[in-house]
């Protein structure tokens, strides 16, 4: 079973945290938000995302300190960083958003809809990512297996080949340990 996808929900204000889990209620995503730039970062040491908002404009560490910190980190640095914040008035503040790596600069106020669309990209973009890794190592596995049964085979047969009157139970035997390893 797959683990559910979640989002980093980061401002500095309670009722735009709420508003950003009432916005993503029904979509397959786990929302956990946190109301700073350092608790962001504490929660991003412990568990995966598949996108974080981000209020750019915060007190102590801002919006564009946090995504910056976010993209140094090699465990983080792939998370996809969609900043909001209310500031419109300013183009220079998205292009800075830009710069420390967003994907994404929305100005309140936004289209919910929109915000959800976009989010369920990145929760299915991460979604479709885990399910690639692990038929990756399902795939490396059972490479694994073949060679250790192709390396049995060839020394069952080698064995085989052999004037040794004990080779023919040597063969039979390394063949049967093949099949108990590989759980056939």
């Amino acid at each position: 079973m797959t683990e559910m996808a979640k989002a980093l929900l980061v401002d500095d204000r309670k009722d735009n945290l709420l508003a950003l889990e009432a916005i993503l209620q029904g979509l397959p995503v786990q929302s956990v938000a946190v109301e700073s730039g350092e608790a962001a970062l504490k929660r991003l040491l412990v568990d995966d995302f598949a996108v974080i908002l981000l209020d750019a404009q915060m007190p102590d560490m801002d919006g564009f300190e946090t995504a910056s910190h976010i993209k140094r980190r090699e465990r983080t640095r792939h998370v996809p960083i969609i900043f909001l914040t209310a500031a419109d008035r300013d183009a220079q503040l998205a292009l800075r958003g830009y710069a420390v790596g967003a994907v994404d600069y929305l100005t309140k106020p936004f289209d919910p809809w929109v915000l959800r669309a976009k989010v369920s990209i990145f929760v299915d973009l991460w979604t479709k990512s885990r399910q690639l890794a692990a038929q990756s190592e399902a795939m490396r596995a059972r490479e694994a297996q073949w060679r250790s049964l192709a390396e049995a085979v060839d020394a069952a047969t080698a064995q085989l080949r052999s004037d040794d009157p004990q080779a023919r139970e040597r063969a039979v035997e390394l063949l049967e340990q093949a099949r108990w390893r590989s759980g056939t």
